[in-house]
């Protein structure tokens, strides 16, 4: 296989990478900060924190790309998404592999400043990313195996900080699977129509009329587990205050969504702050409190 890349399609590159869309920067990387700030009791190594952050822009510029090769027949059946530079034939099936391939060489380059146990870690990062883009195929849960592979740093963070995966980490896991399927459903809703005529599965489709009361269940248990996380971290009064401010949010999201399509996207788009607020919770607590 030829090299195909060329920089002159930059433009479409980025388009590709979506770095014209942070959301899902920020909703990959918030998770992050917050577990590694728990690891690491209070701000972590400036090293630690630049390895993680870049592998957040990386592997999800990566994931995007593979995710737009696997729907690249049919991503011009849905209307949100028709414009994309591979639906649009303006970038080759070729040229999107050798990018994906280039991101992930890139973040296999941050592994050696982490220790091998985490080391070890990120060969599930890259599988549950490379499966994703395919599981709309095959099952109505890809939003699962998404907050799966969003949620992975967690561990990987625990790992390359303390040697160890006590069971906080695996209450965040859970807490971050649930506010991801949650706020994707939101996403999901937004393509339901499209999707049902071109054949792809999401939960939007396999919670049908209940999909609203499920991500406020969700939601819910998201709460439920980040409070009983903040009794395992002893968390300090701010950390609550901040998932009370969540609660508010997950409320404003469903007032949002309730509405139209739109809204549903807004509210996706809305979960960037309840994000930010569970890590200012945290960061706050450690900068006040720590000792």
């Amino acid at each position: 296989m030829s090299w195909q890349l060329s920089w002159q399609h930059w433009p479409e590159y980025r388009l590709l990478m979506r770095l014209d869309k942070p959301i899902g920067i920020y909703l990959l990387l918030w998770p992050t900060w917050w577990a590694l700030w728990l690891a690491a009791e209070g701000v972590p190594d400036l090293t630690m924190l630049l390895v993680f952050s870049l592998g957040v822009i990386l592997m999800r510029s990566a994931g995007c790309v593979i995710n737009d090769y696997a729907d690249r027949n049919f991503d011009g059946l849905v209307e949100r998404t028709a414009q994309r530079p591979l639906a649009q034939g303006r970038v080759s099936a070729t040229e999107a592999l050798q990018l994906f391939t280039l991101l992930v060489a890139l973040s296999a380059s941050l592994l050696f400043w982490l220790n091998w146990q985490t080391v070890l870690l990120s060969v599930v990062a890259l599988l549950l990313a490379a499966v994703y883009p395919f599981m709309k195929r095959y099952t109505h849960l890809p939003q699962l195996v998404l907050g799966a592979a969003f949620s992975w740093g967690m561990p990987m963070a625990f790992m390359a900080i303390q040697l160890q995966l006590p069971p906080l980490v695996w209450y965040l896991y859970l807490a971050n699977l649930c506010w991801t399927v949650a706020y994707d459903t939101y996403y999901a809703m937004v393509d339901k129509t499209d999707d049902l005529a071109a054949g792809i599965k999401s939960t939007a489709i396999l919670f049908g009329r209940h999909a609203l009361l499920i991500i406020i269940l969700l939601q819910l248990n998201t709460l439920l587990l980040l409070g009983y996380v903040g009794v395992l971290a002893q968390l300090t009064a701010v950390y609550y205050i901040a998932l009370a401010c969540c609660a508010v949010a997950f409320i404003y999201q469903y007032r949002l969504a309730v509405s139209s399509r739109a809204g549903c996207f807004q509210a996706f788009l809305h979960n960037h702050y309840v994000g930010l607020l569970i890590f200012s919770g945290i960061a706050l607590h450690y900068f006040f409190f720590s000792v």
